[in-house]
């Protein structure tokens, strides 16, 4: 078992260098500044595509915890680079908040207020504190979790509203994206508004910020995990009336682990053994989205009993993490089993060999996704270094206990 985990870390490590050493090759705008909006599977950039905060956000939280790890210089002049984009571009020092996008050249081109984007702010920026010690990238975090509180938190109902215009004032499309119900509230905003608040708690655990993840931690229990099955809700409106019968496995398993690990974050032992309970029940609901070669689909829609088959890149690597955890949690070998069956399915169907990092994902038909881009709003090192940095830190803390 140690040969086999020490294995797995040191592959791990490889593909975390070869991803992190891509994007800081490739990505990054040698014209505009920041990091290129869109580049294609053969790395051919589009110099004038629009640019998001959620890329520029999660590309600094992945070369900051990079760095953590590795000590890498690149890495982190990379994460300086994001970091310098992010608060020139995309920090709104007027209304508060971020930008949802600017165009090409850094001038603001979508100045919505999506809760979301602000959540992956408030995570990049709190990452980056730990590793560059500036005392601004701290305030900056502590200053978008005020205005989350001022703006966005239902002081009625708990929980979040999911998106405004620039001023904060109510939008009629509160959307991420067109594939997404139009309510007010949602599962993926909240899941990661959580996980944002942990990591600003690493940095900064104030008594309020304490207080608001254990309210998360209660829409999550109370709310968002269907009980009887163990599947994450995705959408409802302000009361949290149920709005949607999808099940998305990638959020699924990824929330299995995030959720118990915000409660040890903050180290409450009810709320820890509480998610420990539900952990191993949504990692054991997320069992039925595995195919036979180890990849994890994409979602199931219940209403119409239409499963899509298609194989995205962050639901395999979530699925690494997730899987792991559960075995870590319940020693059943059919956890690890399938966490080292989706990384193999990572290695043969996902890595592009020719060009460097993941393709976006595999269709049903088992092909490459070839209409969507290696690099764009979406597509990002987040997921993938993240699966890498989380197994080989478990696999450590696993080794460690053997010993």
């Amino acid at each position: 078992m140690v040969k086999k985990l020490s294995e797995y870390a040191k592959v791990l490590n490889q593909e975390l260098h070869l991803i992190l050493d891509y994007w800081s090759a490739v990505v990054p705008d040698p014209l505009y500044g920041g990091f290129l909006g869109q580049i294609d599977n053969e790395n051919i950039p589009d110099f004038k595509a629009t640019k998001g905060a959620v890329l520029h956000a999660r590309i600094l939280w992945s070369f900051s915890a990079g760095y953590k790890h590795a000590s890498k210089p690149e890495w982190l002049e990379q994460a300086n680079r994001a970091y310098d984009y992010l608060i020139s571009h995309f920090l709104d020092r007027e209304y508060g908040g971020v930008y949802w996008t600017v165009n090409y050249d850094g001038t603001p081109l979508d100045t919505k207020k999506q809760v979301y984007a602000v959540a992956f702010a408030i995570y990049g920026l709190s990452e980056y504190f730990m590793v560059s010690g500036k005392q601004e990238a701290k305030e900056i975090a502590i200053g978008l979790f005020k205005d989350l509180l001022k703006y966005s938190y239902d002081n009625r109902a708990g929980g979040f509203f999911e998106a405004f215009d620039r001023q904060w004032q109510p939008m009629d499309d509160l959307r991420l994206s067109e594939k997404d119900a139009n309510e007010k509230k949602t599962m993926n905003t909240h899941l990661h508004v959580l996980e944002a608040f942990a990591n600003l708690y690493r940095i900064w655990p104030a008594e309020p910020l304490k207080k608001h993840i254990g309210l998360l931690l209660s829409n999550f229990s109370s709310h968002i995990i269907d009980r009887k099955t163990g599947h994450l809700v995705l959408f409802f409106d302000e009361n949290w009336n149920r709005k949607s019968e999808i099940i998305s496995y990638g959020h699924d398993i990824e929330a299995a682990w995030l959720l118990l690990e915000a409660a040890e974050i903050i180290t409450e032992e009810s709320r820890i053994e509480e998610f420990r309970v539900l952990s191993l029940q949504m990692a054991s609901a997320s069992l039925t989205g595995v195919d036979r070669y180890g990849g994890m689909y994409y979602e199931l829609d219940v209403q119409h009993a239409h499963l899509n088959t298609e194989k995205h890149w962050w639901v395999q690597a979530e699925a690494m993490i997730g899987f792991f955890n559960a075995w870590q949690l319940s020693h059943d070998e059919q956890f690890l089993s399938f966490s080292l069956s989706c990384w193999t399915f990572v290695e043969r169907k996902l890595l592009n060999k020719k060009y460097g990092e993941w393709y976006w994902g595999i269709d049903e038909h088992g092909q490459v996704m070839e209409t969507h881009d290696k690099a764009g709003l979406w597509k990002c090192p987040y997921h993938n270094s993240r699966a890498c940095l989380e197994l080989i830190k478990r696999i450590g803390q696993v080794k460690s206990a053997a010993i």
